[in-house]
């Protein structure tokens, strides 16, 4: 009886520790999944969406949402549904391990394995593929015809694959009800082919996905679909023995298989357009330079359908040309809706290269003027943009006259999307553009321009506040702003401007704003058809507001801010430009208290909270993201998470929500963790709220340590997946509650001029308070931070002995030196930052020195007892890596316990995968060592000297 006593006692301990779930390791990355790229048919009735892995092949899942059909494409991407819900199109990415042995060989881009073309008919299972994929393009409504270009094709019977393992040829053609048709050129494809130059030896394969029409063009190098596509405009290269006048612009119709010649015997084709029906073509064309002149001329090329041939419509000698100017082309070629106008750009003409000085005699000199409108960094690191900058110009083709609009004093113009050309908006911030330097905006001048008398109205100058290209109405009739000042909007109608949200009495601004600068609007939802009414955002709710100012606004949403949920209008139709009161306008719903979310509809002005089965969607404890709508059924679909549940497909219809994919089952083999909000009062007295991460297996009769997080606010993100995932410099907060930490992110407000101290009251604060419970093991604590949580880190040890580990990722040392410096990202001046923006200091370094020194921790080194471990990247464009250096070096004088890392040549966040995996390591090594007794690396204790670098990373353990 004994032994049968233990024999039981064995097994059930065996069962115990077979069914322990393990920790978190750093070998678990690679295999974690997402979920993205979601497209619905425009019937509803097929999904398709990635499933990607960290590092290695995805897969593309191709679905019904009415039956079960489900085909996964290994490492297919960037999938299109055709107009007619019948067939989808997609790539191929070549096996990881091939590119990434590629890549070990040091392979040329244009030696990597490339792309396929996948084609599918929707609910079959033959897929059929084309290799050597540069591009393909379908058109945007209408026809259901596919253009793909493929690179240095395969003999003329390797054209077609399949895979091995699916049909015969045969079966592959008759299930696509393609002919497939010997592969003969059109007209004039007989030159010989080349390789020499841009799209010789390319060819353009055009299939259509619901009959059998194939055609095929050699030396393909540019192609366009008209919106309908019945049209296809190529730009062809033929002649192989004179470079010079190589290409031809050719038109194709898919309707009657007809090929026209537009254009033969240029050097440079540009911006090829077509109008919506087809009938007119336009593109930049360059023909009588010479092959390496350092100087080339463009001009602007139309054709029209009964035409022998495109004519040159604008050059330099066109009347109303610009001076000093010519076509640019780089600026986009495009037609009014209707045909009648032509849109293009110019632009200035520059100095030419002097090719009479040596490049070892050219002296090479930034020039910094205080009268440039933008520092030097600034011009240099947007110096290619400036380069191909182009300025607005229209055609009437009705007229045969030419309009500059845009100019250097007017360089922004845009068109209202419904206006057919007529209107345009102009805004310009010449002249001030030098205070941007401290404050971080410009004040600006708004005009609106009618193409049809050329007359510039001027709408409002000097203008303080926010103006955004989707606050012009579509009919172009109405132009909405901000105003900072009033703290309301205003819309101009052609002839005065007005207030029309005074009645409001909400703030429609960002209530909870702590920085030193005017709080932003919360912005507008849209406008409503019939152009008398606009859409506006307050916190939570949605006001229907008159553009007249006679009706008062009305709360559409009406209960939000009693409830403090936000309703915001998702927007499904990329190509809406009115919202119809009558339509189930799509809205998301946010929580502000519990942070739960969900869908609602808005129908007919009104929430509509049956549509949704059962309030489905309600206030729900989850996180819905990447929602969209097939085009013409109720069918919906988006990604649902929490912290617990990865974001998995789901689609909804008919009142019933299905699960389409089950992502990383592999997670419940791990101890994973909970969230919950923590509530708790600052030593100031305010509430506060945070995030509080507890392992899986939680015991409260255990000790564990803690790890506090932090960046601004984060609470919101209470239901958000947190995939355990190599870091750019964060904590990875699942990785660490795995393997059996407390993990806390506290929200911070701030006060202006005191950032530091404000953080102390939340931060510590919320410490102290976890500190009062027995399973928080106050005395090993610490905290991570990134950027500006990397400055509070660096804050935070100089106030508090605390803490006994921190972790500072780009952070700031030293504000008195930091505020002159320059964001080589782009190449502005950080000065701005302090007096306005996210630092809080609120004035300059000359108003108030004292706030720069009180918020710099280099200034209080001599306090700081606790451990610090930087990251200071030698090419992060956001925060100096000298600030990493002055805090090193203070630290290392004053006899403090500090490490730096420095990946060479990266940005502030890591970017490379390889150097994420290693900090991921070093920081668990770190906070191991430190808060859970663990032995420390070598790195920590010995240090990585320079002449074992790149062989001894100084990751083991010491013995």
């Amino acid at each position: 009886m004994k032994k049968l006593i233990a024999v039981a006692f064995l097994a059930v301990c065996g069962i115990v520790v077979f069914a322990q779930k393990q920790p978190l390791d750093h070998s678990v990355y690679d295999g974690w999944q997402s979920a993205d790229s979601i497209v619905l048919s425009k019937d509803g009735k097929w999904i398709v969406y990635n499933i990607n892995v960290q590092e290695g092949d995805n897969e593309l899942v191709i679905q019904a949402t009415d039956k079960p059909y489900k085909k996964i494409i290994p490492r297919g991407y960037d999938a299109r549904i055709t107009n007619d819900s019948r067939t989808v199109v997609f790539k191929i990415k070549p096996l990881f391990k091939d590119i990434r042995q590629a890549k070990i060989k040091k392979k040329k881009p244009e030696e990597l394995p490339k792309d396929s073309l996948g084609i599918l008919e929707l609910g079959k299972e033959t897929v059929l593929k084309f290799p050597e994929l540069v591009s393909y393009k379908l058109p945007e409504e209408g026809s259901e015809w596919i253009a793909a270009l493929l690179k240095n094709p395969q003999p003329r019977k390797q054209a077609y694959q399949s895979d091995k393992t699916r049909d015969s040829l045969r079966q592959v053609i008759d299930s696509l009800q393609y002919v497939i048709r010997s592969l003969k050129p059109v007209k004039g494809e007989e030159e010989k082919d080349s390789t020499t130059d841009k799209g010789r030896n390319n060819r353009l394969l055009l299939l259509h996905t619901a009959g059998q029409q194939q055609k095929s063009f050699i030396n393909i190098s540019d192609y366009v679909f008209n919106k309908k596509g019945n049209r296809l405009l190529m730009t062809q290269t033929l002649n192989l023995v004179d470079t010079a006048g190589s290409s031809r612009i050719i038109l194709y119709s898919t309707a009657t298989g007809k090929t026209d010649t537009l254009l033969r015997g240029g050097n440079d084709f540009k911006n090829l357009a077509l109008s919506d029906e087809g009938d007119q073509a336009a593109f930049a064309a360059e023909r009588g330079a010479k092959p390496k002149a350092l100087k080339k001329y463009y001009r602007l090329w139309y054709y029209k359908s009964g035409m022998d041939s495109a004519v040159a419509l604008v050059d330099t000698l066109t009347a109303g040309f610009p001076e000093s100017c010519m076509v640019s082309r780089f600026g986009k070629i495009r037609f009014s809706k209707s045909g009648k106008r032509l849109l293009f750009g110019t632009a200035p003409l520059r100095p030419v290269k002097d090719t009479s000085l040596a490049d070892i005699d050219k002296v090479n000199v930034d020039v910094w003027n205080y009268k440039d409108d933008y520092l030097q960094p600034y011009q240099l690191e947007n110096r290619k943009k400036d380069l191909e900058k182009s300025y607005l110009a229209v055609y009437d083709l009705g007229q045969n006259k030419m309009i500059q609009i845009g100019s250097k004093n007017l360089p922004t113009v845009y068109e209202a999307s419904e206006s057919d050309g007529r209107y345009f908006i102009a805004v310009t911030d010449t002249g001030r553009r030098v205070e941007s330097q401290w404050t971080g905006n410009t004040k600006k001048d708004i005009c609106k321009f009618s193409v049809d008398d050329n007359k510039l109205i001027p709408v409002i100058k000097n203008l303080d506040g926010d103006l955004r290209p989707s606050w012009f109405s579509p009919s172009g009739k109405y132009i909405l702003w901000y105003d900072n000042q009033t703290k309301n909007y205003f819309v101009h109608d052609g002839e005065k401007a007005r207030s029309i949200t005074r009645a409001i009495k909400v703030p429609l601004y960002d209530e909870e704003n702590d920085v030193p600068d005017d709080p932003r609007p919360y912005g507008i939802m849209g406008w409503e058809e019939g152009g008398q009414y606009v859409l506006i955002y307050d916190r939570y709710d949605i006001w229907k507001v008159a553009l007249n100012g006679n009706t008062a606004p009305e709360n559409l949403t009406m209960d939000g801010r009693k409830n403090r949920v936000t309703y915001r209008y998702i927007q499904t139709d990329p190509e809406e430009k009115y919202i119809k009161a009558e339509n189930k306008n799509l809205l998301s719903c946010f929580n502000n208290r519990n942070k739960k979310s969900g869908l609602a509809i808005l129908e007919n002005e009104k929430l509509n909270n049956a549509f949704f089965a059962a309030q489905l969607f309600q206030e729900q404890p989850y996180y819905f993201n990447q929602v969209t709508k097939a085009k013409e059924a109720a069918v919906y679909a988006y990604t649902r998470e929490s912290y617990t549940q990865s974001p998995d497909v789901y689609v909804y219809q008919q009142g019933r929500e299905q699960r389409l994919s089950a992502i990383n089952p592999q997670q419940a083999r791990y101890n994973w963790g909970t969230a919950s909000l923590y509530y708790w009062k600052t030593f100031s007295g305010k509430p506060a709220t945070g995030i509080l991460y507890k392992p899986e297996d939680f015991d409260s009769t255990k000790k564990y340590p803690v790890l506090l997080y932090f960046y601004e606010k984060l609470s919101d993100n209470l239901y958000h997946y947190i995939p355990p995932a190599p870091t750019p410099s964060r904590l990875n907060i699942s990785f660490f509650v795995s393997r059996g930490y407390i993990v806390l992110t506290p929200d911070i407000s701030y006060t202006i001029g005191h950032p530091a101290r404000s953080a102390y009251d939340y931060i510590v604060s919320g410490a102290k308070d976890l500190a009062r419970h027995s399973w928080a093991d106050a005395e090993h604590m610490g905290i991570q931070g990134q950027s500006w949580g990397g400055i509070q880190v660096a804050q935070l040890v100089t106030m508090t002995p605390m803490f006994a580990a921190a972790w500072a990722g780009a952070p700031v040392a030293n504000m008195t030196s930091a505020y002159g410096g320059i964001r080589w990202k782009g190449g502005v001046n950080r000065q701005f930052q302090y007096e306005k923006t996210q630092s809080r200091i609120g004035y300059s370094l000359w108003q108030k020195p004292d706030l720069y020194i009180e918020n710099s921790p280099l200034f209080h080194l001599p306090k700081v007892t606790t451990p610090l471990v930087i990251m200071a990247n030698d090419n992060d464009g956001a925060v100096p890596w000298y600030q990493g250096i002055e805090l090193f070096t203070g630290m290392r004088r004053l006899g403090k316990k500090v490490w730096m890392l420095n990946y060479n040549g990266e940005e502030h966040n890591l970017i490379q995968r390889k150097n994420r995996k290693d900090i991921s390591v070093r920081e668990q090594q770190y906070f191991d060592w430190l808060l859970k007794g663990a032995k420390p690396a070598k790195w920590l204790t010995e240090g990585v000297p320079a002449v074992v670098k790149g062989i001894d990373w100084g990751l083991e353990q010491e013995p």
